[in-house]
């Protein structure tokens, strides 16, 4: 005989079950057709089960829904030296913060190290076009389709503000066809020159090899690749940042400056390489207030 309190137990387990599958992120194949120059070993993808993920050949899109959409996307491409993509589970503080502002979050699982570039680029344009293309499903408005990235994150997301429409991002695909430009971006601790003596040396080994020559360096910065149709930029940074080091930063604001491109930036003095969103690291904590007024103020968050 089933007692009243184990009834009341089992209907705990079934619906807290049920609202844990409901929690589960869709995921979307960025190539369901093949994946771009595929590596015959390409092996499973690893997960350290904390949101790390390496050896990615067959990268996919991590929808994560607000509980009220204000019509905003934003594909997320978390950092990790393009050795691994280091999210977080189900996409850390960053995925937290955008889906409370009722912004649609696609966290993008990209290749990196095994690959090398344009690889990185490919994904996230053909984010970009996916989303883009079905963003009624969501219930997102075309125009209102962002990319934020932090660290190695935010070079891919300078990149695709530069870069959307080279040749290098497109592979023939009836896609190439949709526009892949983001329609704002926020980079977070970028890492964007791949030039001495402020290149972050992991990235860009990761990206273009041990001894990239002159013009793949030239052309994987995205800093010189600005025109005055780059895709409108926040950007933070911190003076302490020993990764990444600021001047990555400066680089890519005073080259939107000369293409009167428009940015807006935030440097502050502490904070560690990273997300800077825990309040106990001062004002840099700041930002994500400060990224939403500027994302209301520019009409690409509404609610």
């Amino acid at each position: 005989m089933i007692t009243k309190a184990r009834r009341g137990a089992w209907v705990a387990g079934f619906l807290l079950g049920n609202f844990l599958r409901a929690a589960e992120p869709t995921i979307i194949e960025l190539w369901p057709e093949g994946v771009p120059g595929l590596k015959a070993d390409a092996g499973p993808e690893k997960h350290d089960g904390n949101g790390r993920y390496s050896n990615i050949h067959r990268p996919t899109l991590s929808v994560f829904a607000p509980a009220k959409p204000a019509g905003t996307a934003v594909i997320y491409a978390p950092g990790g030296g393009y050795v691994r993509v280091a999210a977080g589970v189900n996409g850390g503080e960053v995925v937290k913060w955008l889906n409370a502002a009722g912004v649609t979050v696609f966290m993008l699982k990209y290749r990196h190290a095994e690959y090398g570039a344009p690889a990185p680029l490919q994904d996230a344009l053909r984010a970009l076009r996916i989303v883009r293309s079905r963003a009624a499903e969501w219930g997102v408005k075309p125009d209102r389709v962002g990319m934020l990235g932090g660290s190695a994150g935010g070079h891919l997301t300078a990149s695709a503000g530069t870069l959307f429409d080279a040749p290098e991002g497109r592979t023939g695909a009836t896609l190439d066809g949709v526009s892949a430009r983001p329609d704002f971006m926020v980079l977070i601790f970028p890492v964007i020159t791949m030039q001495d003596p402020f290149a972050h040396g992991t990235s860009r080994r990761a990206l273009l090899g041990e001894n990239p020559g002159a013009a793949a360096r030239t052309r994987w910065s995205p800093d010189e690749q600005v025109t005055a149709a780059t895709t409108p930029t926040f950007l933070v940074h911190t003076t302490e940042d020993n990764v990444a080091v600021v001047e990555n930063s400066l680089l890519f604001f005073q080259a939107m400056r000369r293409a009167k491109a428009p940015i807006e930036m935030h440097l502050y003095q502490r904070g560690p390489h990273g997300a800077g969103m825990d309040p106990k690291l001062g004002p840099v904590s700041e930002w994500p207030r400060l990224c939403e007024k500027w994302l209301r103020a520019n009409g690409w968050l509404t609610n």
